[in-house]
C-alpha cells in the first residue's frame, strides 16, 4: 500500500507549510498594497517614534544632564509659587475683613432687622423701559384689584426663606437636602466664611448661623476645612496651588427626637433554638443635608481610602470650596437666580467633580453585635416616624460647634 505521508521524498507536512506561507505572503502583499493600511501603520509607527519620553530616551547623556538641571529649577519655581498662594490667602483675608460689613448689612435686610431707604432699594433694571410699559398697561386694566389686593398684602419680615431658596436652586446643594431637612434650612439666617489667623495653617472656616428653633440649641454649625499649599516632596510638578486637605464638623446638639442624622427602625429576630420572636429596636444614620457637619475624614496614616471614599472627599471639598467662592460672595444672585447658569460652565470654581447625590455615605451594615443570645433572620423592619436616639448610642461626632 503506498505511503501518502510523502511526495516525492518531501513530507506532507512540509509541504501544506510551504503552501501556508506562500498564501499568507501573498495576503501581505495585498494588504499592503491598501492604501489606508499603510496610512494607519505609518500613524502608528510615528506616534510611536515620536513620543517625547522615546524622544528624551534619544538624547546624549550631557543634554539630559542639561534637562535634570531644569527639572531642579522647575521644583524651585513650585516652592516659590507656593509661597505666592499662601500671600494670595492673606490677601484674601484682608479684603474679608472690608466685605464683611456689606454682608453684615445684608443679614440684617434678610432678617429684616433693618429696613433698607429708599436710596439703597433703588435698583435700574435693564429691561427698565419695557416693564414699565407693561406696568402703566397692567395699572389701566386692573387698578381696582390692585388697591383692593394691597388693602389685604401682607409685608412679611425681611426676605423670607433667603438661603433655603438659595440650597432649592444649585443643584449641587438640593441634591443633599432630604424633605425633612426642610424646615430646619428654614431657620436658617446667615452664611459666614472665616479666614485662618495670620500665621496659622492655612485653612477657613464655614459658619452656618441659625435662629432658634425646634431642633438644636447650637446658634452656629460650622464647618472648617484645611489647606495645603506646598508641592508634594513625591510629585512636585503636580502642584497646582492650595488645596484642601481635610476637613472638620462640629457636634450638633440636638433636641430629644429631632436629630434628622439618625433613624429608628424596628426589627423582627427569630431565636435560633427555641424558635421565639422578638422585636428589637435599632438606631441607624440616615440621610441627611446635616451629615455634612460629621464628615469623612481623610486618612492621615500613609494608608489610602478606598475609591468611594475618595470621591466623597473630594466630593465634600468641592461643596466646602463652592460655598467660600461662590454661594457666599454672590448669594443674592444665587437666591434670584441670575448666577446659575454661570454656574454650569465654572461649577466648582476651580475643582474638577461635581457632587452628586451620593456625597454623603451610608455607614451603617445590617446586623447586631455584642448579642447575648444566638438569633437568626430578621423577618420584618420598618422605620418609626419618630427620628428620637438614644444618646448613650449617639455616633461619635467632632469638636463642639463654636458658641457665639
Amino acid at each position: 500500500m503506498a505511503d501518502n505521508s510523502f511526495s516525492d521524498g518531501v513530507p506532507a507536512d512540509s509541504v501544506e507549510a510551504a503552501k501556508n506561507a506562500s498564501n499568507t505572503e501573498k495576503l501581505t502583499d495585498q494588504v499592503m498594497q491598501n492604501p489606508q493600511v499603510l496610512a494607519a501603520l505609518q500613524e502608528r509607527l510615528d506616534n510611536v517614534s515620536h513620543t517625547p519620553s522615546s524622544y528624551i530616551e534619544t538624547l546624549p547623556k550631557a543634554v539630559k544632564r542639561r534637562i535634570n538641571a531644569l527639572k531642579q529649577l522647575q521644583v524651585r519655581c513650585a516652592h516659590i509659587e507656593a509661597k505666592f498662594y499662601e500671600e494670595v490667602h492673606d490677601l484674601e483675608r484682608k479684603y474679608a475683613a472690608l466685605y464683611q460689613p456689606l454682608f453684615d448689612k445684608r443679614r440684617e435686610f434678610i432678617t429684616g432687622d433693618v429696613e433698607p431707604t429708599d436710596a439703597e432699594s433703588e435698583w435700574h433694571s435693564e429691561n427698565e423701559e419695557e416693564e414699565k410699559l407693561a406696568g402703566d398697561m397692567k395699572n389701566k386694566v386692573v387698578i381696582a384689584e390692585k388697591e383692593a389686593a394691597a388693602a389685604e398684602e401682607l409685608n412679611p419680615k425681611g426676605i423670607p426663606e433667603f438661603w433655603f431658596t438659595i440650597f432649592r436652586n444649585v443643584d449641587m446643594l438640593s441634591e443633599l437636602v432630604q424633605e425633612y431637612d426642610e424646615p430646619i434650612l428654614k431657620h436658617l439666617q446667615d452664611i459666614k466664611v472665616k479666614f485662618s489667623d495670620p500665621g496659622q495653617p492655612m485653612s477657613f472656616v464655614l459658619e452656618f448661623h441659625f435662629e432658634p428653633n425646634d431642633y438644636f440649641t447650637n446658634p452656629v454649625l460650622t464647618k472648617t476645612y484645611k489647606m495645603k499649599s506646598e508641592p508634594d516632596k513625591a510629585d512636585p510638578f503636580s502642584f497646582e496651588g492650595p488645596e484642601i486637605v481635610d476637613c472638620d464638623g462640629c457636634t450638633i446638639d440636638w433636641k430629644k427626637g429631632k436629630n434628622v442624622t439618625v433613624k429608628t427602625i424596628k426589627k423582627k429576630q427569630k431565636h435560633k433554638g427555641r424558635g421565639t420572636v422578638r422585636t428589637i429596636t435599632k438606631q441607624v444614620p440616615n440621610e441627611s443635608f446635616f451629615n455634612f457637619f460629621n464628615p469623612l475624614k481623610a486618612s492621615g496614616d500613609g494608608e489610602s481610602l478606598d475609591e468611594d471614599s475618595e470621591f466623597t472627599l473630594a466630593s465634600d471639598f468641592e461643596i466646602g470650596h463652592f460655598f467660600r467662592e461662590r454661594i457666599v460672595p454672590r448669594a443674592v444672585l444665587y437666591f434670584t437666580g441670575e448666577a446659575i447658569e454661570d454656574d454650569d460652565n465654572v461649577c466648582g470654581s476651580g475643582t474638577q467633580r461635581r457632587a452628586t447625590p451620593s456625597c454623603f455615605p451610608l455607614w451603617f451594615e445590617e446586623g447586631e453585635e455584642g448579642e447575648e443570645e444566638e438569633l437568626e433572620g430578621d423577618e420584618e423592619a420598618e422605620d418609626e416616624d419618630d427620628a428620637e436616639i438614644n444618646p448613650k448610642k449617639e455616633p461619635s461626632q467632632p469638636a463642639e460647634c463654636k458658641q457665639q
